[in-house]
């Protein structure tokens, strides 16, 4: 029974160890004033990436309606919104500034969308990792929570 103790308690020890996953977000890019744009050069901003097969499909209209709020509280903090579809491409309506990303099938591929998902969100800190990724439409207090909880996380983990 004790051997059994001792190798639980190392096991947790290890995993409690491992638990922060940092997962750093693939490249991509995007137009810009003048030339391309990509993820990289925009370290320092939160990015909401939505990943979907056209600005048609539900979830990306929902997901848009809902993240209406979010941008207004995160301007000053210089949330960036990029749209990147993996089927039919076109403007998306809505009040929010988002940016295309160019040859959004490579952006699904790189964060891992399987095939048969019409949808993803995917939120990027602003020291450039994927901190929630999701194929589910999210309220926007969630993508605040993530968001906020994201800047504490990186000041008191010194990962700014």
């Amino acid at each position: 029974m004790r051997p059994l103790l001792i190798a639980l308690s190392l096991f947790v020890a290890l995993a409690s160890a491992n638990a922060e996953v940092i997962r750093l977000a693939p490249d991509f890019t995007f137009p810009g004033v003048g030339k391309a744009q990509s993820l990289k050069s925009v370290r320092g901003q939160p990015v909401v990436l939505i990943v979907a097969k056209s600005p048609k499909v539900k979830e990306f209209k929902t997901q848009v309606k809902n993240l209406r709020d979010i941008y207004e509280q995160f301007a000053s903090k210089q949330v960036l919104f990029v749209a990147a579809f993996t089927g039919e491409v076109g403007p998306v309506t809505s009040d929010i500034p988002f940016v295309i990303a160019n040859n959004g099938p490579a952006v699904a591929t790189a964060y891992s969308m399987p095939a048969k998902d019409k949808f993803n969100i995917i939120i990027i800190g602003k020291d450039g990792n994927v901190d929630y990724q999701t194929s589910k439409v999210i309220g926007a207090a969630r993508v605040h929570d993530v968001i906020q909880n994201s800047y504490a996380v990186q000041a008191n983990t010194g990962r700014q």
